[in-house]
């Protein structure tokens, strides 16, 4: 069972009672003007988790949150496009030279495969971290600014599936089939996750329809959250595909990653469209 309950104009709380709990900052796709770009944070007891952080992530934690980049502890990016990790930066930098420097805080902490890790650093994170200073005369290096938390392969399962607990948090990481557009699979696919929380709660990521991960985890998810698009083709999931869908499964799917023009859409059948800025907790 999920509930809503709002801040009030206050801060939101990065620890709780030991419920679950998910936070939107933002609910919108790549483009989206509205809800800001779809990162969320996973809460449960002492435990914090920032899944993906976009181009909008530092304003959308603060406006949406009350926030700030340094009150964020750990970061799990699902997949490379900028809508997901191009705040991630703002996040090492105020760090690294904020919160380590001034508030005594750790390195902040990234839940991430060794094979992904690579790609994020090489392919993305380097440009804007490598040269902010030299430390013992060579150039900074990912463990400078992250320390890496590593997940571990679980065996016999239809498609590549990594867990971890971290703190009061299970979760599993399923890979997805998103990029490119041609890709007829999720092996032939670029790395891209999605996610089980506790074994109660689907988020797809970014995906293109993919009946097998749903019907995978239609039966165990108590909710799924999954990404939408509202055309045919590209690189999302099209709501005309979602719709095929057995009615079981779809009212427990809130929409999410969805385009500004959402207003315009016959979801009927779906649990709704996943709600910003509210708290998410699960009993």
């Amino acid at each position: 069972m999920m509930r809503t309950v709002a801040l009030n104009d206050t801060p939101l709380q990065l620890t709780n009672d030991g419920e679950l709990e998910l936070f939107f900052i933002g609910v919108g796709s790549a483009f989206a003007q509205d809800h800001y770009q779809t990162n969320f944070l996973i809460i449960k007891g002492q435990t914090h988790i920032m899944v993906d952080f976009g181009m909008t992530g530092p304003i959308a934690l603060s406006d949406v949150a009350g926030l700030k980049p340094v009150d964020i502890a750990t970061i799990l990016p699902t997949h490379s496009h900028a809508d997901h990790v191009g705040g991630i930066e703002c996040l090492a930098l105020m760090n690294r030279y904020v919160g380590q420097q001034f508030m005594d805080k750790p390195k902040l902490a990234m839940i991430i495969t060794e094979e992904y890790q690579r790609v994020l650093w090489d392919y993305t994170l380097r440009g804007g971290l490598e040269w902010n200073e030299e430390a013992g005369g060579r150039k900074l290096a990912f463990s400078d600014f992250f320390t890496a938390v590593r997940p571990t392969w679980k065996t016999h399962q239809p498609r590549e599936i990594w867990e971890i607990q971290v703190g009061d948090i299970h979760l599993e990481l399923f890979r997805t089939m998103h990029i490119p557009e041609q890709a007829p699979t999720w092996e032939a696919a670029f790395i891209s996750y999605g996610l089980m929380i506790d074994g109660r709660v689907f988020v797809s990521g970014d995906t293109r329809f993919d009946r097998a991960l749903i019907d995978h985890y239609a039966d165990q998810a108590e909710m799924m959250f999954h990404d939408v698009q509202f055309f045919p083709g590209a690189v999302h999931a099209p709501l005309a595909e979602l719709q095929t869908l057995p009615d079981r499964v779809r009212k427990n799917i809130w929409l999410m990653h969805y385009a500004d023009n959402w207003a315009d859409q016959d979801i009927s059948g779906f649990a709704g469209l996943t709600p910003q800025g509210v708290r998410l907790i699960f009993d």
